[in-house]
């Protein structure tokens, strides 16, 4: 009867690997914060990080909304 049930009920949206995206989103940032905060600037390296964070954030915004769907 279990097994059943848990046949009849819809599949999951949440996948393994998104805690990994939310997990690098998180260590963008503080990379992002870092350089921010370093004397010498790296302009490059912050507008890597930057665009980085910014499709990251995109990304997990997606998942998000996958999984409120």
């Amino acid at each position: 009867m279990l097994l059943a049930e848990a046949a009849a009920t819809q599949p999951s949206n949440f996948n393994t690997f998104d805690v990994f995206m939310i997990l690098f989103t998180i260590l963008i940032f503080i990379g992002v914060v870092r350089l921010l905060k370093a004397p010498q600037k790296n302009k490059f390296a912050i507008g890597f990080g930057v665009v980085s964070l910014l499709v990251f954030i995109v990304s997990d915004y997606a998942m998000v909304m996958h999984w409120l769907s």
